[in-house]
């Protein structure tokens, strides 16, 4: 190895039983060990998928190299230096750059020209991520900025959880509005009313189940909504 990489640390391991299902390589290339990049690996390592993170901090690098199947200090600003890794021949890449958005962009934009067919990355700003999109990354993630979204529904409403997607559309976990209990949600007109589907519920003391038509929702149940991001959030406020 070049010495440019002055430290490559192989964990060897047995893959869990299962992991099978997920298709023939299960290799991801997470480059930058960050909070948000470490975090992601451990949870990838957690699903039982090979990972090596690389990071230009030899710091970080050795704090997680033990939990991790492979991990490299190296600059991959350098397209070579992607090159000896072998990220060219990972199916899967994650730029996970904190606050360096050349650095990010250069990163990016290698792991492209390596024709890597599945790139995610880290953007710090909406502008980050349109410059992103316009080189051709394949998913451009904003944790910060999803996370605030989030919470402030959370905080602002009497949602439990609030998941939002790119077409408007949102999943919701909120107490039951009096609305929707002591009758089938079929006879609650819940659909036709508020615009939003109730789609699983969850007892005290029991777990979450699928909701039916005949299903009765009880007060102080909880209860999963899809439905328009308009709609579920005015529904939740009914709590």
């Amino acid at each position: 190895m070049a010495s440019k990489l002055p430290f490559l640390r192989r964990r060897h391991r047995e893959r869990p039983t299962g992991t099978e299902a997920h298709g023939g390589d299960q290799r991801v290339a997470v480059i930058g060990l960050g909070r948000f990049g470490s975090s992601l690996a451990n949870e990838l390592m957690r699903r039982g998928w090979d990972v090596l993170g690389i990071d230009t901090s030899a710091r970080l690098v050795q704090k997680y190299s033990d939990g991790l199947t492979h991990a490299a200090v190296a600059d991959c600003t350098d397209a070579e230096t992607l090159s000896q890794l072998g990220v060219n021949e990972f199916t899967r890449a994650v730029v996970a750059i904190g606050t360096d958005i050349e650095a990010s962009i250069l990163v990016s934009s290698n792991l492209l020209e390596a024709e890597v067919p599945n790139i995610w990355a880290k953007a710090i700003s909406r502008q980050h991520g349109q410059i992103l999109e316009r080189l051709g990354v394949h998913h451009v993630v904003l944790p910060e900025h999803e996370m605030g979204e989030r919470v402030a529904h959370l905080v602002t409403g009497r949602m439990l959880d609030f998941i939002e997607f790119d077409d408007d559309y949102a999943l919701v976990k909120t107490i039951a509005p009096d609305t929707a209990t002591g009758v089938p949600l079929g006879q609650s007109q819940v659909r036709s009313r508020y615009g939003v589907t109730v789609v699983g519920i969850k007892r005290p003391g029991e777990g979450f189940t699928y909701a039916t038509a005949e299903t009765v929702v009880h007060k102080g149940d909880v209860i999963v909504v899809t439905g328009r991001t308009r709609a579920v959030e005015r529904f939740s406020e009914l709590s």
